[in-house]
């Protein structure tokens, strides 16, 4: 297998290559318009055989952006983008799009098959009050040549000064749209595609139900190609297992939703940890339990963070 690179363009983001693929950009300073609530994200998003498998700022959503980490209810702020949920009167616009600004990058190294890239964040809400701060780390891992693997890692500190509850619009009062987490849009080629689970294949019946992993396979247009992207929530990750924000029509997307239909709250001055595992593979359907095997063990390759406080 080729040897993962890192390139890092100063003060906007990093890129990961495998051989002459990219396998993903990390946007950790964009150029978001406050409506949509700034945040780094991950587009393009490709397999290893070059396929892409993200959508950014689709003209449906434009606060979708590929994988990003994204809140839409941090006690009254949002962290989302556009409008916030407010029972009964549905989505309104309000003046609280929260960003999750870039701080300092605290690590960037690499070996043969792994590539890590860690960074400091602050977030603040519209009106310039800091609420969190974190430590995020990303990790490229090739399993093999047809697939690899990224984990995601936050550590979020309260530093609000009073406890704040994370949830989501069904906490607020919405059925089955408990959205918010670490979220994926696909490519439009992959809508009608099939979510795999442990009990096999299913459509958007899926939401809402309680699962370790889910995968998507979709479709590419031109070439017909399949790609398979999987998700794997960590055993210790508050509310584990997760309900799952999940769609097939109208749009692809996964999302493993901690705050789905209850809320969490976090303590002023506590930290929370959510760990995750992706997999992108190209492949059918038929591969997602196999990957999922896979991403559990680099997920348990990977356990220890990097500390908060710790530089390079």
């Amino acid at each position: 297998m080729n040897a993962l690179a890192i390139r890092h363009d100063l003060g906007a983001s990093v890129t990961v290559r495998d051989g002459d693929t990219e396998l993903f950009r990390y946007v950790y300073q964009p150029d978001t318009v406050q409506l949509e609530s700034p945040k780094p994200y991950i587009h393009p998003l490709r397999t290893r055989a070059g396929k892409v498998v993200s959508l950014f700022r689709p003209h449906d959503h434009v606060w979708h952006k590929g994988i990003a980490w994204s809140l839409p209810h941090v006690g009254e702020e949002n962290f989302w983008g556009g409008p916030t949920y407010i029972h009964g009167r549905f989505y309104v616009q309000l003046a609280n799009n929260g960003t999750q600004a870039h701080r300092r990058i605290v690590a960037m190294n690499r070996d043969a098959d792994t590539a890590t890239v860690a960074h400091d964040l602050d977030w603040t809400t519209q009106s310039g009050a800091l609420f969190f701060t974190e430590r995020r780390t990303l990790r490229a891992h090739l399993i093999s040549p047809d697939a690899w693997a990224l984990t995601f890692e936050t550590q979020m500190t309260n530093v609000s000064g009073t406890d704040v509850a994370m949830g989501s619009p069904t906490t607020k009062g919405r059925e089955n749209a408990g959205y918010g987490g670490l979220f994926w849009r696909g490519p439009r080629s992959f809508t009608g595609g099939q979510f795999v689970t442990e009990e096999g294949l299913g459509g958007d019946e899926v939401r809402g139900r309680r699962m370790q992993w889910m995968a998507f396979a979709g479709r590419h247009d031109e070439t017909d190609a399949e790609s398979l992207v999987l998700m794997v929530d960590d055993a210790a990750n508050p509310n584990h297992p997760p309900q799952w924000f999940a769609r097939t029509e109208e749009f692809a997307c996964l999302n493993p939703a901690p705050f789905f239909s209850e809320e969490l709250t976090i303590e002023q001055g506590s930290t929370v940890r959510f760990r995750y595992g992706v997999g992108i593979a190209d492949a059918d359907a038929n591969a997602a339990p196999a990957l999922a095997d896979a991403v559990r063990e680099v997920l348990a390759r990977s356990e220890a963070p990097v500390a908060a406080g710790e530089t390079v």
